[in-house]
């Protein structure tokens, strides 16, 4: 007799518990927070599918991937050298880097003005 008298006292204070722990979250939630851009670790946009880029100087005109840094509106071109979105010589069975060259700036200070 005592011993099941024991037995169901512990399974109720397991049962209490469990129903504590269900019903925390409802009675306390945490909250949510957004992720910003300044806590990424790479902030940057990579647009999708392949463009044709062109330096602003006109030196070099070429397919490549287009990648806005969201930190200073900075705009670079990374080329692929085919309309393959990632970099690509025909001739070289190697894996290429692909070396980024400046194509401009968004001015994002300016838009809160």
């Amino acid at each position: 007799m005592q011993r099941n008298i024991f037995t169901n006292l512990l399974l109720l204070i397991i049962a209490m518990a469990l129903v504590v722990i269900a019903l925390r979250p409802y009675l306390a939630p945490h909250p949510v927070r957004a992720q910003s851009f300044s806590m990424a670790p790479y902030p940057y946009y990579f647009e999708p599918g392949t463009q044709m880029l062109r330096a602003p100087d006109g030196s070099k005109q070429l397919y490549g991937r287009v990648v806005i840094d969201m930190r200073t509106g900075k705009v670079w071109g990374f080329p692929t050298n085919t309309p393959d979105t990632y970099p690509v010589n025909p001739v070289d069975n190697k894996p290429q880097v692909s070396h980024p060259f400046y194509l401009g700036r968004f001015a994002f200070e300016d838009i809160n003005q």
